[in-house]
Order: structure tokens, then C-alpha cells, then sequence
């Protein structure tokens, strides 16, 4: 029996305890696999909020191509912008340190204001030395002048002396001569006088110089230098001189120009009535008329330049300002016919899907792919059917925007 049992305790220490193996084994892989799915998780919601996040875009407002309020039929139209025709960058006439600036962006300025001045010192002390100089010119003049008054009284009683003979002949010459050389010699200091005078002037208008006027009344659209740089008419310096000290715009020679494509440049006649609408205020018309057609071709853009008249001046109107023309039926030649119907949008608003032409509208917060049949460009423009005047698209749909993908509108 003992032998038995002996037997049985060395082979119940030999028996291989599975129970502590195998969880032992299975914990690191469970582990693992638990590190593995939550990665494949992440990854996946990743993915999701990526793939369905909204994408920024800038987004343009259909325009009617015809003018609200219009009476007569517009017979073409074209973009541009606004331009000043009487602008100028103000700077000093001669080289200089700016000791005051007195003007700001904005500000309204009349003909003759100072708008700055420049270190003076110098053209003062010129003038100075002018003032002197004259006035020494003039007080030599005086000096002749008496001077010959007295040879002149001398001359006439050696000439009565020599008529009841008490003195000789040469003493009436030589009488003669002192007249006449004094004469002379006041004539030429009358003549410096008129040289110091003008020295004076010059001197003068140095000095004057130093203060910049406005050339003409109008408003302050920039103000390119300050207190203590150098200003000169020239480029000079190395860059550190500045060539202006601001620029100045007549608000009241604002005018239009605009690009005309020359396939319909016959649409447009000289002093033919025309409407305007600005970027800015889509909303208001601004009547307005054919001033020239400028007589020469872009050869690059095929397009002619057309000058417009603004026939109501506002504030609101800025240079540089883009604006659409309608060219109103009016001032056309006979024969000539209105552009199909449609309405106007960018360009760069039209994009290719397969065969057909589309631009994605805005719909609560969503782009919806609309075909639409693209027609006659104006500049940055295009005429498109298809779409209703005051729909917003996206302005530049990439090439990877998709129908129903999902957009928020950018801020400028």
C-alpha cells in the first residue's frame, strides 16, 4: 500500500498543471488584440470626421444681366473698374527732410493746402543773403543817384564860369565826364538791382519749395511718408529715399473703364446712355454714358477699352472699385440684338463633370451639382442658363467637390 501511494505523489507531481498555463498565455495576447481593434477604431472615426467634414469655400451671387429698373433693353455688358482720371502722387520738388506731414488717408484736402513741409534752414538763410544783397543794390543806387546830382550842378557852374571866362575849357570837360560816368555807373547799379531782385526771387521760390501744396482739391487715398525721412522727386538713396508723400484722387473725375470684347465693340456708340452697377452695392444702378472708345485693340485679350461717365457722383463711389455696365439699346446701331438670357456668374463658378457643365449651388450647407449651359463671357463673368438670378454658388468648386458634399462659406 505504501508503495502504492509513493507511487501515486510522483506521479501527481509530474501532472502538468494546464489551468495556470494557459491563463498565463491567453492574458498577453488578449491584450493585444484589445490595442489593435481600439487603433482600427480611432482610425475609422478619423476617417468619418474627415471624409464628412465641411469644406470652406468662397461663394458668388447670380446677377441678372439686365439692369433693375431699366426702361430700355440692354444690348451688351462688360466689367471693369473704377478709375480716377485725375490722380496724383504729391511729392516735394526738391530734395529734402520732412520736418511736418499733415495729411491722412481719407482726409479731404483743397487746392493750395500744405500738406507737408521740409527742413528749411538752409533756403532761409539763402533768402536772407538775397534780401541783403538788394537792399545793398538799391542803397548804391542812391548813392549814384546823389552823387550825379551833385557833379550834374557842378557841371552847370563850370559852364558859367567859362562864359564869363574865370576858369579854362578843360575844366567844363572834365565836369562833362564826371556827369557822364555817374551816369553810367547808376544805370549799371539800377541794372544789379534787377539781378539781386531776381536772386531774391530765386531764393524765394527755394524756400517755397520746401512746402508741399495740393495740387488740386480731392481726397487722401495714401500717405507714403513720415516726420524725419527724405523725400526727393528722384529715385535716389538706395531705397531709402522716398520718391511721395502721398497720393491725391478728385473724387469728382471718377469715371469707368471697362474691357470690351471686340466681337462687340459695335454694340457701343459714343455718348450712348449705360447703366452701372457696382461689387460692392449690387442693388443700386448708377446712370451713367459712353464717354470714348479708346481707338486701339488688345491684341493679347482681343478686347477694346471703353471709357464710362458716371452721371450721379456719391461717396460710396471708390477708385479701383469693380462695377458692371450695361450698355442700354439707346446709343446702339440699328440692327444690333440683346444678349441671350441667362444670368451672370464667375468663371471660375463653371466646372466640367463628364460631358456636362455644372455649377454647385448652395443648399443648406450642402453643394448641389446644377447643369447649366455656359454662354457669352464678360471679363471675369460669364452669361450661363440654367440658374435663377440671386442664387449663391461656389465661386471656385475644386476638382474634388462632389454633388451633396457638405460646405461651409469662408470668411473674406
Amino acid at each position: 500500500m505504501n508503495d502504492m501511494g509513493d507511487k501515486g505523489q510522483l506521479l501527481g507531481q509530474l501532472r502538468i498543471d494546464r489551468s495556470e498555463e494557459d491563463g498565463s498565455t491567453l492574458r498577453p495576447w488578449l491584450a493585444g488584440g484589445l490595442v489593435v481593434l481600439a487603433m482600427i477604431a480611432a482610425g475609422a472615426l478619423w476617417w468619418w470626421r474627415s471624409a464628412n467634414a465641411p469644406v470652406a469655400v468662397q461663394v458668388a451671387v447670380a446677377a441678372a444681366p439686365a439692369a433693375q429698373g431699366s426702361g430700355a433693353a440692354t444690348v451688351l455688358q462688360a466689367t471693369g473698374y473704377v478709375t480716377a482720371r485725375r490722380q496724383a502722387t504729391v511729392s516735394a520738388q526738391i530734395t529734402g527732410k520732412l520736418t511736418e506731414v499733415l495729411i491722412e488717408e481719407g482726409e479731404h484736402v483743397e487746392a493750395g493746402q500744405v500738406l507737408a513741409r521740409l527742413e528749411s534752414r538752409t533756403q532761409r538763410a539763402a533768402l536772407a543773403q538775397a534780401d541783403a544783397q538788394l537792399a545793398e543794390a538799391r542803397a548804391r543806387v542812391g548813392q549814384y543817384a546823389s552823387e550825379l546830382e551833385q557833379a550834374q550842378r557842378d557841371y552847370a557852374r563850370q559852364q558859367d564860369l567859362v562864359a564869363r571866362k574865370l576858369v579854362a575849357a578843360q575844366s567844363v570837360e572834365s565836369a562833362r565826364t564826371q556827369v557822364e560816368s555817374l551816369r553810367a555807373q547808376l544805370a549799371a547799379q539800377r541794372e544789379a538791382v534787377q539781378v539781386a531782385d531776381a536772386q531774391r526771387r530765386s531764393a524765394q521760390v527755394a524756400l517755397d519749395y520746401t512746402t508741399v501744396r495740393a495740387p488740386f482739391a480731392g481726397v487722401v487715398i495714401a500717405k507714403a511718408a513720415q516726420v524725419g525721412e527724405i523725400v526727393s522727386p528722384l529715385s535716389a538713396g538706395g531705397g531709402f529715399t522716398r520718391t511721395g508723400i502721398g497720393t491725391l484722387v478728385d473724387m469728382d473725375s471718377l469715371e469707368v473703364e471697362v474691357d470690351v470684347n471686340e466681337a462687340y465693340i459695335n454694340r457701343v456708340v459714343a455718348n450712348g446712355p449705360a447703366q452701372a452697377v457696382l461689387d460692392a452695392y449690387q442693388d443700386w444702378t448708377i446712370p451713367a454714358h459712353v464717354i470714348a472708345i479708346i481707338p486701339t485693340a488688345d491684341r493679347g485679350k482681343a478686347t477694346v477699352k471703353v471709357r464710362i461717365g458716371l452721371d450721379r457722383k456719391d461717396p460710396r463711389i471708390l477708385p479701383d472699385m469693380g462695377v458692371r455696365v450695361s450698355f442700354l439699346a439707346g446709343g446702339a446701331p440699328e440692327g444690333s440684338i440683346a444678349p441671350p438670357a441667362g444670368v451672370l456668374v464667375p468663371s471660375s463658378a463653371v466646372a466640367s463633370r463628364g460631358d456636362a457643365h455644372v455649377v454647385f449651388v448652395v443648399d443648406d450647407g450642402h453643394a448641389r451639382a446644377q447643369p447649366v449651359k455656359p454662354g457669352q463671357p464678360f471679363g471675369d463673368l460669364i452669361l450661363i442658363e440654367g440658374l435663377e438670378a440671386g442664387t449663391k454658388v461656389v465661386r471656385e468648386p475644386g476638382r474634388d467637390l462632389a454633388d451633396g458634399a457638405r460646405i461651409v462659406e469662408a470668411t473674406e
